[in-house]
């Protein structure tokens, strides 16, 4: 059984008299990429910024790795690499905040800035132009940069394809699941569920600060309580003749399919979108 990197319990936080997290608890398995869904304001930025350390909370407890205590979580923070909100340096440009954070990390080879902005697709002439000029796509592709480096051993990502175009969304999910075939864990929200449900193994249902169902892929499709049979068109009619010769009585024949935004409503209620 693999180990739990994250583990959250009856997590509480509130800002003034107002909850943001009520009770959450969640636990995110060594290897996996843990897909986060929920609307905006549902928690989940405040969630991760819990799991970073960058935000208190009043109930409950966060373990890191397996930590035991805070102290052991702070060491244990050293693993993570994340990409909450672009938190850059606007005069300097993507190169030089980029080298600023290596610095930062501890990071003593000057090459990783150079491995990094080629990974997320940045051209050595985009990195030397000042951050504030960015668009936002490529202020994402530089969180994602400063995010993988130093290779950590677990990834969270708020909202990473945010920004992108469809060319770019499918690079980042290709990025994200090559890096995660090298045994990084990855924590990952995004507003398109679509791309989450090529891209994840497990998913977090949050809505108004209350994880509402963890799931896998195998349990979604389990929960759905549809059995189905897949097959090519042309043999719809043959199928059928088949299974009711052998006793099978075949209601309907339909084109269908449940997908995780389908999931995600009939979860929280209500049929506005993310």
């Amino acid at each position: 059984m693999s180990e739990a990197v994250i583990t959250l319990h009856d997590i509480k936080k509130s800002y003034g008299k107002t909850e943001v997290l009520k009770n959450v608890n969640m636990e995110v398995k060594k290897g996996d990429i843990y897909g986060l869904i929920g609307k905006n304001g549902a928690g989940k930025t405040t969630l991760f910024k819990v799991i970073l350390g960058l935000s208190d909370f009043q109930g409950g407890t966060v373990s890191l790795f397996g930590a035991k205590n805070e102290k052991e979580n702070r060491m244990n923070r050293r693993r993570i690499g994340f990409f909450v909100g672009a938190n850059f340096f606007s005069y300097l440009s993507g190169r030089e905040n980029l080298d600023y954070y290596r610095r930062m990390k501890g990071i003593a080879d000057k090459k990783e800035v150079d491995r990094v902005l080629e990974i997320v697709g940045l051209s050595q002439k985009a990195a030397k132009v000042q951050a504030g000029r960015y668009s936002l796509g490529m202020r994402q592709r530089l969180g994602l940069a400063n995010a993988i480096m130093g290779n950590p051993e677990l990834l969270i990502l708020d909202e990473p394809t945010n920004g992108l175009d469809p060319q770019g969304i499918a690079d980042i999910r290709n990025l994200i699941t090559e890096i995660n075939k090298d045994g990084t864990t990855i924590l990952i929200s995004s507003h398109i569920l679509a791309e989450l449900e090529h891209t994840a193994h497990c998913f977090g249902i949050v809505n108004e600060g209350v994880i509402m169902r963890e799931m896998s892929l195998e349990d979604m499709a389990q929960m759905t309580g549809l059995t189905g049979l897949e097959v090519a068109n042309e043999d719809v009619e043959k199928a059928r003749k088949i299974l009711e010769a052998n006793g099978v009585r075949v209601r309907n024949v339909k084109k269908t399919s449940s997908s995780l935004e389908d999931f995600y409503f009939r979860i929280i209620g209500g049929d506005n979108n993310v």
